[in-house]
């Protein structure tokens, strides 16, 4: 007899090239609109499928998971990062959890590097003159921005897409430093000429640019605080592609309208689309709506790595992507 078909949910429309290869392989129910399940829907999906399949916009917490039953087995998130999913309770319950890591590496560092060349060079107040037919020709003092070549760029994490940001910001003639969990081996840091400073409070008070690289964790947590943002030159910016927990977002908006910090360049959000209002007045903030993977081919790879981890997980095998507590 042939085996049964696993049957999958998936929570949100992915590329048709990717639920079509789902539905050919799994007894796939696909979403019809790209709206996010409510909480009682990802309950309901995780009671009726063998495999999960959520974005980082579904939030997936250990009281979720108790009313899950037993026939979920497997959550294979779309997306690198995890901290949607209370990973340690489901591991607990028996539900294994992978992800989509490095697919969207070199995209994100693009957007990094794009982020601090918009804010630096002031693109968008240009753009927003050109298109409500403001502009009355050049002038000597106008739009006047900062030469990136030459000024300090402090990376805050640098795993593979801190070190691709690196790469970029070289290309750039930036000085390139960086802070991190751990340091990286010496030919690492030769070949990104890279600085490494232990103290990220001494390194944020002498940088001119901060790119956020790091994930969110109980430990990064406003780990860009009030304090340590006070500590930033009033020359400096920062630029945030990772996750927007990491910063204090209510008084990195205080500081930028007092002008105790340049700018900054945005791409992710501490409270998601719940985004301070004053922000978006600012002139001096370059604010993007989650844009930092958005590719088309990225978006693929990341279908074909979850399709990957549930095909491998169906054969009996380890997901080659499969997320434990220790990782975190």
């Amino acid at each position: 007899m042939p085996k049964e078909r696993l049957s999958v949910v998936v929570t949100r429309r992915l590329p048709d090239v990717v639920e079509a290869r789902l539905a050919e392989l799994f007894d796939t129910e696909l979403r019809t609109d790209d709206t996010p399940m409510s909480r009682d829907e990802l309950i309901e999906a995780m009671t009726q499928a063998d495999v999960l399949v959520p974005t980082i916009t579904d939030q997936i917490d250990a009281a979720m998971l108790a009313h899950a039953g037993e026939r979920v087995k497997l959550i294979a998130n779309y997306g690198a990062g995890v901290d949607n999913i209370d990973v340690s309770t489901a591991r607990q319950r028996g539900i294994l959890v992978s992800n989509t890591p490095g697919v969207t590496t070199e995209d994100t560092a693009d957007m990094a590097m794009a982020l601090i060349l918009g804010v630096t060079r002031r693109i968008p107040e240009g753009l927003a003159v050109m298109q409500a037919g403001r502009w009355e020709g050049w002038a000597p003092t106008a739009f006047l921005g900062g030469r990136v070549g030459g000024r300090r760029l402090g990376i805050l994490g640098m795993g593979r897409i801190g070190q691709a940001v690196a790469r970029r910001a070289n290309a750039f003639g930036m000085q390139v430093h960086y802070h991190n969990r751990r340091r990286l081996r010496p030919q690492v840091e030769e070949e990104l000429h890279a600085t490494y400073w232990e103290s990220l409070d001494q390194m944020v008070s002498r940088m001119d640019v901060i790119s956020i690289n790091c994930p969110h964790t109980p430990s990064t947590f406003h780990l860009m605080n009030a304090r340590r943002l006070k500590l930033m030159k009033p020359s400096a910016v920062l630029v945030n592609t990772s996750r927007g927990e990491v910063v204090d977002e209510n008084a990195l908006t205080r500081m930028l309208r007092a002008g105790e910090i340049a700018g900054a360049g945005l791409d992710v959000y501490e409270h998601g689309t719940d985004i301070n209002p004053r922000l978006r007045d600012l002139e001096n903030v370059v604010l993007l709506p989650q844009m930092g993977s958005a590719t088309v081919e990225g978006r693929i790879e990341m279908g074909e790595k979850v399709i990957i981890n549930i095909k491998t997980f169906d054969d009996g095998h380890r997901p080659p992507d499969l997320v434990v507590p220790s990782m975190l």
